[in-house]
């Protein structure tokens, strides 16, 4: 009798904990990283809300932040419980600076440029210098080939 009382309670032990590690534990881990991230919220993170609203935060209090939107600069207080994702966080901003290139290498003088176009430029640029190191690491070893293969044919006539 207690031996099928076992198997018939196997199964639904077998569940339980299925359930638990594949239902339960995971959205539990999720729910922790969610607080943490809404927690360590600072000034200058550019965040997203639950309900889509974009904005950067200015000011921190307890249980809320000060956001400022749009072009207007608006501000507005939302609860820390609405901050759906950091999309930028103020202490891993890194920009990487380019030299603006000066007027004799463009052949043009310099006119004021719309933000997205130089960035666009900058992107460019940036292309640009890694296929001339690909380039440059290709010829190097093109001729470190040809060395190679010049040092081996005198040691063959030798012989």
């Amino acid at each position: 009798m207690n031996g099928n009382m076992w198997a018939t309670l196997l199964p639904l032990v077998l569940l339980l904990l299925v359930m638990y590690f594949l239902l339960i534990r995971p959205q539990k881990k999720r729910e922790k990283q969610v607080n943490e991230m809404r927690s360590n919220v600072r000034v200058g993170d550019e965040i997203i809300t639950i309900g889509g609203i974009c904005g950067k935060v200015v000011k921190t209090k307890e249980e809320s932040l000060v956001i400022q939107v749009g072009a207007d600069k608006v501000k507005f207080e939302v609860m820390r419980w609405s901050v759906s994702k950091v999309v930028e966080s103020a202490k891993q901003t890194k920009k990487v600076s380019v030299p603006a290139p000066s007027d004799d290498e463009e052949g043009t003088s310099k006119k004021a440029m719309p933000k997205r176009l130089k960035k666009k430029a900058d992107v460019e640029q940036e292309e640009s210098v890694k296929e001339e190191a690909v380039e440059a690491k290709a010829e190097e070893s093109a001729s470190e080939a040809a060395e190679a293969s010049t040092e081996e044919a005198p040691a063959e006539e030798t012989k």
